[in-house]
């Protein structure tokens, strides 16, 4: 019986993961991001396909993320990209490494790895080099690293950054200023302290566009799912949404479909109602312009999308009820899909609520 599923294709991810190492020199590592509950998939899973492939690192944005990896069996080391102070005993007990990125942060890590006796603790020192997101700039590394040389309880595992626009070539002017930016302040850093931590920035567009940042190690996440841009074609998306048409109904011309009266029918209408909604990560704004498939042919969405539902415009399609609905796969990309509502494949992925069943296939 057919029903709404997000299929995950793990041959797919090892194909891209092995197209993405192809790239890089054999002694860098790979770092795989598996933040958001691996892009909306699963993280545990497709960390364990990972660990099978020897991936050498994996991050997560917050804790908790790195928590469930380690409960489930995952020994690969986890870099906290934005650790809170909270987590600080869920840090240390299941042996997560925080990105080091603001004084408050620095400075409350030390005081509590300094009064539970904890000696070289693995961390990774951020550096803003125009994200403009977190990290240090450049006028605070110096008191940044000062704190961390006095102190016997860090040990800095690599000093990083994150590229603003790698995969808009137009920015390379830009890209190469904080890819310059990053080797000035790492190379100062480096030269305050008496051991020589790994150096990453590359992130998926970077590893393709600019392999002088490649670095000791490189990070990966939507590109290990299959989606980045023009000049990552040779990638599979890993991603299948399919659900059903659940009911179809013949609307009249001249009759409303769906909340506000969104849409009125110009002529006879045949609708598919698809058990889909805003509760499954399907936002109102694919109200216009998105498209699903149905029997091969391209479906348009119509009227406002409900919690638990929206509805398609079936004329010149010859479908019935228990039919198959496209969402996105392989053939109709998630890219397009994003697209066609001004938003990018990051956001619906990782909007897809638990509700929907993952399938590894």
């Amino acid at each position: 019986m057919k029903k709404t599923v997000l299929e995950i294709d793990l041959k797919a991810l090892t194909h891209n993961f092995n197209v993405i190492s192809s790239k890089l020199k054999p002694k860098t590592k790979f770092m795989a991001v598996v933040k958001a509950n691996g892009y909306g998939s699963d993280s545990i899973e497709i960390a364990k396909k990972l660990v099978s492939l020897n991936v050498d690192y994996f991050a997560v944005a917050f804790a908790s993320e790195g928590v469930a990896l380690r409960k489930s069996g995952i020994k690969t080391p986890i870099l906290v990209l934005l650790p809170q102070v909270e987590s600080f005993t869920e840090i240390t007990k299941y042996h997560l490494e925080p990105s080091l990125y603001s004084f408050y942060f620095l400075n409350n890590f030390i005081a509590f790895l300094t009064s539970n006796n904890i000696k070289k603790y693995p961390c990774h020192f951020k550096i803003n080099t125009g994200l403009n997101r977190v990290g240090f700039n450049e006028k605070e590394t110096d008191e940044a690293v000062n704190k961390i040389k006095n102190c016997d309880c860090i040990q800095l595992v690599s000093l990083y950054s994150h590229l603003a626009a790698t995969e808009d070539l137009q920015e390379s002017k830009f890209t190469l200023t904080q890819i310059n930016l990053f080797k000035k302040i790492s190379s100062k850093i480096k030269s305050k302290i008496s051991y020589n931590p790994m150096l990453h920035m590359s992130n998926t567009s970077g590893i393709f566009n600019y392999p002088e940042c490649e670095f000791g190690m490189v990070r990966s996440g939507i590109g290990l799912y299959g989606y980045d841009n023009e000049l990552t074609k040779n990638l599979r998306p890993v991603h299948t949404l399919k659900t059903v048409v659940s009911q179809i109904i013949e609307a009249k011309k001249g009759d409303s479909i769906g909340y506000n009266r969104a849409f009125i029918c110009e002529e006879k209408t045949n609708i598919g109602i698809i058990p889909l909604g805003h509760a499954d990560g399907i936002s109102r704004s694919f109200s216009k312009n998105a498209n699903v498939f149905i029997n091969g042919k391209k479906a348009k969405v119509i009227g406002n999308i409900c919690m638990d539902i929206f509805m398609v415009n079936l004329n010149g399609i010859n479908a019935k009820e228990g039919d198959e609905v496209i969402v996105f796969d392989k053939k109709n990309n998630l890219e397009d899909f994003a697209n066609a509502v001004g938003t990018i494949s990051y956001e619906i992925l990782t909007n897809l609520s638990v509700r929907i069943e993952r399938k590894f296939i």
